[in-house]
């Protein structure tokens, strides 16, 4: 089979498009014929070796398609059955072996590219709305990067939610954020966002933050958060917060949570909860997803390029020429 390799950390050119020896299932595990690949930030960062893997390894780690064959003692799955799964390294290829507790069917509604574009950034939102912080209606939310891949999802359940949703976003992508559903767009590159904020919020702040950027924007979340409320820093694109003393958590008894999504979908029954609200939510048109492009999987270095230069307003996904 055709798949991806690293064998040396560096730039979109270590992406080597090989041939590779088509594996097997084990006992609990499913070979799964990928039609389509979510390509996400992580994935980048595990080429660069900013998240070290050893070396070599196929990177990827969200997919769908279809069973070609199961494993022993796998009594859920069986051939031609149309699944989708996240977390799981080595999608970036023809086939892959996914640990069948892993797998999720797919509902008539959901066709692969789709779930491949939703499952890892959809059950993200999913996650943040309903458990770290569970909106409820009339609450008020900050979510950073409004108008990136979880953020504009993030944006459309808050609402679903009946939250009132401040968002920030770039000049450039201020539409797309708005698009999904903020109440206020905030251009960061121009607005204080915190003086927004506390103006929109009659200086009393949010019930909570949502925060994927980190450095440059922790503090000014942190300031953003109102009595009790919850500031869930998810991601860190901007880099790393840097050491803070948690006595500043105190002034109005915030909870900082620094969760992700392996935290969330822990059991076999929350991920399979996780993904049918959410298939249903796409299925009946209520979650809109953005599918950005296309790219032959041969051609994944070109996706990593418009990944790194910020030219995408979407989900990129790669496709096999299986």
């Amino acid at each position: 089979m055709k798949a991806i390799r690293v064998s040396q950390l560096g730039g979109p050119e270590v992406l080597q498009y090989v041939d590779v020896d088509t594996p097997k299932p084990g006992a609990g595990e499913a070979l799964v014929r990928i039609e389509a690949i979510g390509v996400n930030f992580i994935d980048v960062y595990h080429r660069t070796g900013l998240y070290k893997l050893p070396l070599p390894f196929m990177p990827g780690s969200e997919a769908a398609g279809v069973v070609e064959a199961i494993g022993d003692g796998v009594d859920s799955l069986k051939r031609g059955d149309r699944v989708a799964y996240a977390m799981v390294r080595g999608a970036y290829a023809e086939y892959a072996i996914v640990p069948a507790h892993m797998l999720v069917h797919l509902p008539d509604s959901i066709d692969s590219k789709t779930a491949a574009a939703a499952m890892l950034q959809g059950m993200t939102a999913h996650y943040l709305a309903t458990s770290v912080h569970p909106i409820a209606a009339g609450e008020t939310v900050l979510i950073q990067a409004a108008a990136g891949g979880v953020g504009a999802l993030l944006v459309q359940i808050a609402k679903m939610l009946g939250a009132r949703v401040l968002g920030t976003a770039s000049t450039k992508h201020l539409h797309i954020a708005a698009e999904a559903g903020c109440d206020v767009v905030i251009d960061y590159t121009k607005d204080d966002f915190e003086a927004v904020v506390m103006a929109e919020t009659d200086g009393k702040g949010c019930n909570a933050v949502y925060d994927s950027v980190g450095k440059t924007t922790f503090d000014k979340s942190l300031n953003c958060c109102g009595l009790r409320a919850t500031l869930g820093l998810f991601g860190q694109s901007s880099g790393v917060v840097p050491p803070f003393d948690p006595s500043r958590l105190a002034k109005n008894g915030v909870f900082l949570t620094r969760p992700s999504l392996g935290h969330y979908i822990h059991t076999r029954e929350e991920l399979l909860d996780r993904a049918r609200e959410l298939f249903e939510w796409i299925g009946s048109g209520r979650l809109k997803l953005r599918i950005d492009r296309e790219v032959r999987l041969t051609d994944a270095a070109d996706a990593h390029r418009a990944l790194e230069a910020r030219e995408t307003t979407g989900k990129v996904l790669l496709i096999p020429d299986n």
